[in-house]
Order: C-alpha cells, then structure tokens, then sequence
C-alpha cells in the first residue's frame, strides 16, 4: 500500500471514521474493497510507482513532457467513459476504471496498456461506495489528480409522466454522484496544489431536449456546480471544466432508444438539426476531455465545451 497523502490520514482518523457525514469506516493497512457503483479496473496488479504523482504539481512541465498523473473516470465502464479511458492512458495518465458494473470497468481495463489501469466497482448513488473506492486507488495507485465525472443514467418519457422515484434517479446519478466524487477527490487536489476536474454535461443541458426535462436540469447544474467550483480552486493550480456531448453512438443511447417507444424519432430528429448531419462517436468525445485534463491546458477554467458537430453554437 502506497503512503497516504496529508488529507486522507486527517479522513483516517483515529477513531476510524470518515468525517464526510457518512459514518463510513476505513481499513488503513488493508486493501480496500470498493464494494460501489462505477469504475472499476479489475487489474489489481498497477505497480505502486504508478502513483509517483507529483503533488506540488502547481508547476507544470514545459514541453511535450507531463508528470503522469492518476485519473478517476466514472462510468468508465463503457460508452464515453471507456473511450476516455483509452485517451488519458494514451497520454501519461494511470486510469481508476470506475463503473457500477465491475465486469465492465474490467474489460476496459484488459484493453488498456498493461500497468496502466485498474478497475474499481464505484456506485455514485452511494457516499459509502464512493469512499471506500477512493481509498482503493489511493493505496494502489496514489493521490488523485484527475477527475472526469461520466456516469450517466436517463430514460426518454415526458415530464408529466414521471415521478419523484424517477427524479431522484436522475439527479442522484447525474448530479450529486458528481458532488460525491469532487467533495472526496478536492481535499487531495488543493493539497497538492494541482488538479484537473472535466464534469460531462450535455447539450441538453445548454438548450434543453424533448423528453429529457429532469436530464436536462440535472445537467445544467453541473455546469453551474463546475464554474462554482473553478472559481473556488482558481488559486490552487486546479481546472474545472465541462465537456457537453451532443447526441453520441453510445450503449446509454441505445438503452434509452429501446426503452422509449419515441425514442428513435427523437435520436433521428436530433441527427437531423447537428449540422454535421450524423451523431458523434465516444473517441470524439474523449479527445476533448483528454486536452482539457492536460497539464498544457492550465489556464482553460470554468469553461463549457460542447461536442456536437455544431448542434450547440455559443
């Protein structure tokens, strides 16, 4: 087990709590099982040098050079996660695959540079599981210092025909899941004095989508969230940023398709208005979030970008 930076041994706390308004236990000098909902590399066998994270990273390296860094992707487990995965571990990036379905964090793991991810089971929903990951990779990898929020989670239905059960899906996944990851993963980055945080909003978000009503405000509040938090951190050499994709050739795409019975007439009525004239694909999607997590775009914060072959003009 790697050494724990400052601000977890505060969180590892004699009693043995994790003082985050969970009750969340931790087991120093154990591995940590993650038990939770996204993300994991199955690959237990990253080599603890990975974790050689530079934490005064507030300088960054001038040149083609960057410092390797470990990254927390959620829902990297398919879809977008999975091909931002492959983005930062082709750059020099080490990658904690978190996804609700391990089996899937794990077959992005076997397809990623070997040593250069494990999978972690994270369920964003749960404080408890988001805790318990993040102790994983801080002992088998070492100090988080990019964080990319990917899980996802809707269903096509009209506004009226839903409910409180259904709403508070949408936002707990799409949104506190959010907060849960950064509220964890910031104490480490400010210690540090570096960090790169890219949220995965939507166009939904910036001009709102048919069938998508609590997607759509879940979405725009990360986008609010994400500038609040830039503002907060701007002197502390850490980023946020939003990536926003237009309609992307995604497994959640396809699942919402099949589960609405309008579901293809919307997808192909939003095909119809992107300029482009097609939907995108993950790899474009995640070359975006990958520019954006690099030491290079330091003075790029609080910034939205949409993906979406001109559906979004702003």
């Amino acid at each position: 087990m790697l050494d724990r930076p400052a601000h977890v041994a505060q969180l590892d706390r004699a009693n043995g709590f994790y003082p985050l308004g969970s009750g969340f236990k931790s087991s120093r000098g154990r591995s940590m099982s993650s038990g939770s909902e996204t993300q994991s590399s199955g690959a237990g066998t990253q080599s603890s040098g990975a974790g050689t994270q530079s934490s005064g990273a507030g300088t960054q390296s001038s040149g083609a050079e960057e410092r390797q860094r470990v990254a927390l992707v959620t829902g990297g487990g398919s879809g977008i996660g999975r091909q931002i995965c492959h983005a930062l571990a082709d750059g020099r990036c080490v990658v904690a695959v978190a996804d609700v379905d391990i089996n899937g964090a794990r077959e992005t793991v076997e397809n990623l540079p070997t040593g250069r991810a494990i999978a972690v089971e994270m369920d964003v929903t749960s404080t408890d599981s988001v805790n318990t990951a993040y102790l994983k990779i801080i002992d088998e990898l070492g100090p988080v210092s990019v964080l990319v929020n990917c899980a996802g989670w809707d269903v096509l239905m009209p506004f009226v025909d839903t409910d409180e059960d259904f709403w508070d899906r949408v936002i707990e996944i799409n949104f506190k899941g959010m907060l849960r990851t950064t509220h964890v993963c910031l104490p480490g980055m400010m210690e540090a004095g570096y960090g790169r945080i890219v949220n995965i909003s939507s166009d939904a978000a910036r001009v709102g989508s048919s069938l998508e009503a609590v997607y759509s405000g879940a979405k725009g509040g990360v986008i609010s969230f994400t500038k609040t938090i830039a503002r907060e951190v701007a002197k502390k050499g850490i980023t946020a940023n939003v990536v926003c994709p237009g309609p992307t050739a995604t497994p959640l795409l396809d699942g919402i398709v099949q589960a609405s019975p309008d579901g293809q007439r919307v997808i192909d009525a939003m095909a119809r208005a992107v300029p482009m004239k097609r939907i995108g694909r993950p790899h474009e999607v995640a070359s975006a979030v990958a520019y954006l997590a690099s030491d290079v775009a330091g003075f790029i914060t609080g910034q939205t970008l949409s993906v979406s072959g001109g559906l979004t003009m702003a």
